[in-house]
């Protein structure tokens, strides 16, 4: 077995890749940025290649240093989330929820709360995780998907609606009204590495019935919270799922393009084991999460061609 780069090092390296820069990697960690630089140095030392492009402000990795980051914040995510299982033997109330990054960020977080008012007794912990792993342990998960996850209490959050919004300033541009046809002409925004496990805009044209053209004009992004950034700025159209950017809609920051959607039998769902007692603090949660947006249920019929 190859030997593993000092753990401080790539402690370094993650810290450097998530937050941009050496002085903010070198506060979280408590070291000086000289020592946030030397164990960088070394670890692109051990590894023969350079893994941050030092070039660019913010930081940027490059492709070998992405690829090492994924694989390293994935094990990080699932060694913090051990850790905190195993600290609860001193906290029993401790209840960690694990869900994508734009599920936290637009749907879990601002209703944090009332669920504290709902659950007082629990003291919650989020761990974020992409899109495409829902591996994390975690005594809660929220899952995109069917709703088919044997072995485990499965209650369903949010359903499946979608449909197009962008912000003021992008239509103000246009200064005109949006038909389904006329979006296929504008700038789309997307999210790379798609799996078909939920709609992008291909499958989304076919699902309202106006076939996509042969070549859209997209803008793709790796995370759901990078493209909605991108579209609270006027740089493009998303597509955006019923029930999880209804702070935006109703502030007027994003508005709704079209009364035509997309809806399907996929969802959001809350997991948790099927062991877990009744009444318990872990229970609890996950019931207040099911029952906290009853005004979004699942679709009773799939329109999504496959």
């Amino acid at each position: 077995m190859d030997r593993l780069p000092p753990f401080s090092s790539l402690l370094a390296f993650d810290a450097v890749a998530r937050l941009g820069t050496l002085t903010r990697a070198a506060a979280e960690l408590n070291v000086s940025q000289p020592a946030v630089s030397r164990r960088l140095i070394q670890l692109e030392a051990d590894l023969g290649c350079s893994v941050v492009d030092r070039t660019t402000r913010p930081l940027a990795l490059t492709p070998e240093g992405q690829e090492l980051f994924d694989v390293l914040r994935s094990g990080l995510a699932r060694l913090e989330a051990v850790v905190s299982r195993l600290r609860q033997t001193s906290s029993q109330d401790t209840v960690s929820i694990s869900c994508g990054s734009g599920f936290a960020a637009y749907w879990l977080i601002p209703r944090l709360p009332d669920l504290e008012l709902a659950v007082p007794e629990a003291s919650i912990q989020i761990i974020s995780q992409t899109h495409t792993d829902d591996t994390i342990s975690a005594d809660v998960q929220i899952r995109f998907g069917d709703g088919s996850w044997p072995g485990l209490d499965v209650a369903a959050v949010l359903g499946e609606e979608v449909f197009p919004v962008a912000s003021p300033a992008y239509l103000e541009r246009s200064g005109k009204a949006y038909s389904v046809e006329d979006l296929q002409s504008e700038r789309l925004l997307g999210l790379r590495g798609d799996t078909g496990a939920w709609y992008n805009w291909e499958t989304w044209f076919d699902a309202v019935g106006v076939p996509a053209r042969a070549k859209l004009r997209t803008l793709d992004f790796d995370s759901y919270a990078l493209m909605i950034n991108a579209a609270l700025a006027g740089q493009g159209i998303c597509l955006c799922w019923a029930g999880l950017l209804d702070l935006f809609l109703q502030n007027g920051a994003l508005q709704r393009l079209t009364d035509r959607s997309a809806s399907s039998r996929r969802g959001y769902f809350v997991t948790f084991r099927q062991d877990e007692p009744e009444g318990s603090t872990v229970r609890r949660v996950s019931e207040w999460l099911a029952s906290a947006d009853r005004s979004k249920p699942l679709a009773g019929n799939s329109n999504l061609k496959t």
